[in-house]
């Protein structure tokens, strides 16, 4: 017969790593399913980024984080959070996509790609790095169009155009510039956005003093194989490109709350429906925790402030499970 769990948390990243944390202290049965490695999207950062964060932000159930300096860095976060699965033996399935939710009585059926799994309540503590933001411009399907940035070395001696006004984008430009690349920063704003504090200075002095050419108030209008088209405010522009660096954000799977019945609001900002007393959704049962409770507003919920979901969750399962009991 199948096993039934009292809870089946959907992403193994910090905030679902915590609300496996959180089940394993209340004693409740718990399995995590991710459908790509452990912390997917921290893995998916830039090699060399560091946090804008103290270390002591990102810690999860109460297990200190140590780093060598006040911003931990993306390889000592990938430390940090396989030593908190290990340490606590967390029940974790990864590389394992789930597909559908249905209920079936009293609990939830939860079909993946490996299986199924039956459930009293489900947590969908979804990242949103694994869906970017599309330009929507002709040529974007080029192989030389780059959503993600890793390591700036395969960009030496290449002239590549970065698309964006945050953090991301700050990175990858700096980054590529300094491993010998010819870079172009493409502006949609009138100036620079949030940038974290120690990089922001440099990048504008980068700019000033030509290293690093930037067209403000600009949009990218098509992507050909060794051209790139950009409109500004004096008109066209074309520039000879090899790599298109579109750091233009993420979003959230809607397709999958969709798909699974969570209500999410029409405009465009597309908030899905919760209590925020006890994250629950509109679906009996089924909870929401991490960046994902924001929709488009990706900039809300960080791990520093949503840490605390996974403990709502936790605690209003726990008093429902003890009430269905009696």
């Amino acid at each position: 017969m199948d096993t039934t769990y009292d809870i089946l948390i959907i992403g193994a990243g910090p905030i679902g790593l915590a609300a496996g944390l959180e089940a394993q202290r209340a004693g409740l049965s718990y399995l995590i399913v991710e459908r790509g490695c452990l912390v997917n999207s921290i893995y998916n950062y830039p090699l060399n980024m560091t946090f804008f964060s103290t270390s002591e932000r990102l810690e999860i159930g109460g297990i200190p984080f140590t780093s060598l300096n006040a911003k931990p860095t993306r390889a000592e976060a990938l430390e940090y959070y396989r030593r908190v699965a290990d340490s606590a033996k967390l029940n974790i399935n990864l590389f394992e996509e789930v597909e559908h939710l249905q209920p079936e009585g009293e609990v939830y059926r939860i079909s993946t790609s490996k299986g199924s799994y039956l459930a009293r309540k489900v947590v969908v503590a979804l990242g949103f790095y694994g869906i970017p933001n599309l330009l929507h411009v002709p040529g974007e399907e080029l192989p030389k169009v780059r959503h993600y940035y890793f390591d700036p070395h395969y960009y030496y001696r290449q002239k590549v155009v970065v698309v964006g006004a945050n953090n991301s984008s700050a990175d990858a430009a700096l980054d590529t510039w300094r491993k010998g690349a010819d870079v172009t920063l493409v502006v949609r704003q009138p100036e620079l956005g949030s940038i974290k504090y120690w990089t922001k200075p440099d990048l504008e002095n980068r700019i000033k003093a030509g290293e690093i050419k930037a067209y403000f108030n600009a949009n990218i209008t098509e992507i050909r194989e060794r051209e790139v088209d950009i409109e500004t405010r004096q008109g066209k522009v074309t520039l000879e490109n090899d790599f298109v660096l579109a750091m233009t954000g993420y979003q959230p799977d809607f397709s999958f709350l969709e798909k699974i019945g969570v209500q999410l609001s029409q405009d465009e900002k597309r908030y899905p429906q919760y209590d925020p007393e006890t994250m629950e959704t509109n679906l009996p049962g089924v909870y929401l925790a991490g960046v994902v409770c924001g929709g488009m507003d990706t900039r809300v919920w960080f791990i520093e402030n949503s840490r605390e979901h996974a403990i709502k969750i936790v605690e209003h399962i726990t008093q429902e499970l003890q009430e269905e009991k009696v």
